[in-house]
């Protein structure tokens, strides 16, 4: 995998000794336990980001590709030296990530207010950023399907403030979720009820999809919780409900575990609710958490996007749905 852009070794400001050796996980429910080792703790890899977000997991490279966001950056973690360099020096203000299922990254670009694909070569294809004439707010978070369809949000937090991509009016004037259809090139709105559509996942047999409104930031009386959908043959989703609510914070990025657990990201670090909406357990992380993606040799890591630094837990489970 080639960076569009020369690899720059950053300086790790993370110690060792400040990794939390503390009790790293809170069960609220003794199903929380089989996905815990009493043995690890909780592993603070790299600090010195304004807001990383967007983290994805490269098995065959070994590493982590995830965003600087206000720093207009993509990162990259080398799993075998922890060495941190820069992936993308103008990333166009690069929230979320993912993997497509030929293995290429996947990203939406706040600034850019589009979807990219990074090719083997470093060059960038745009996927999508446009809907039906007019450019999308700002793509947030992404998922591919099984059958290759890739599924984002559309919020305009990238256009409320130039701090996180550029101030500009909505041309769509609603903030929905699209599935982009590479067979055909086509481009679908799944859900425009909102207020800021944000992390998004499926259950692993793909039947459901999650959807998190993190709306509550900026305006306290809209929701902070986490839907689930009925993902149809046809692409449609259908009998929405509300999941879970998320507090304290926002939910922002979240992935679903081999048994259809949900791991999500809070304001008082990583909470797992049960595929029902039952909270079982916590994962307590000393600042704001913003996303999470599971990784490692054998899946079993989760790495975990604080607002400044980027951590990692080994857990007693899976990730669900690694192209």
């Amino acid at each position: 995998m080639q960076s569009s852009g020369a690899d720059v070794p950053l300086r790790n400001l993370a110690r060792p000794e400040e990794n939390t050796h503390m009790d790293p996980f809170e069960t609220h429910d003794k199903r929380f336990s089989r996905y815990t080792i009493p043995i690890v703790f909780l592993e603070k890899l790299h600090t010195g980001m304004r807001w990383a977000e967007g983290p994805a997991y490269f098995g065959d490279h070994r590493c982590l590709i995830f965003s600087d966001l206000p720093s207009n950056r993509l990162l990259r973690w080398d799993e075998e030296t922890g060495a941190v360099t820069t992936f993308r020096s103008q990333s166009n203000f690069s929230n979320g990530n993912t993997r497509d299922r030929q293995g290429r990254l996947l990203t939406c670009e706040h600034r850019g207010r589009r979807v990219t694909r990074t090719e083997p070569d470093g060059t960038i294809t745009i996927v999508a950023d446009q809907y039906q004439g007019k450019r999308l707010n700002s793509p947030n978070d992404i998922v591919v399907k099984s059958d290759g369809t890739i599924w984002f949000t559309d919020p305009s937090y990238g256009i409320s403030a130039e701090y996180e991509g550029g101030k500009a009016e909505s041309e769509i004037g609603s903030c929905n979720v699209y599935r982009f259809d590479p067979s055909d090139a086509s481009l679908k709105v799944v859900a425009d009820d909102f207020h800021r559509p944000n992390g998004l996942a499926f259950s692993p047999d793909e039947s459901t999809l999650y959807i998190a409104d993190s709306g509550f930031w900026p305006n306290p009386d809209w929701p902070h919780h986490i839907r689930a959908f009925v993902v149809g043959s046809d692409g449609a989703l259908r009998n929405s409900r509300v999941l879970a609510e998320i507090t304290p914070g926002i939910p922002d990025g979240f992935r679903v575990d081999v048994e259809g657990n949900i791991w999500t990201s809070a304001g008082d670090g990583v909470q797992c609710f049960t595929s029902s909406g039952d909270l079982i357990g916590r994962i307590p992380v000393p600042e704001k958490v913003a996303n999470v993606c599971f990784g490692g040799q054998a899946r079993d890591r989760l790495f975990i996007c604080g607002h400044t630094s980027l951590y990692s837990i080994y857990l007693n489970t899976r990730g669900a749905q690694v192209p």
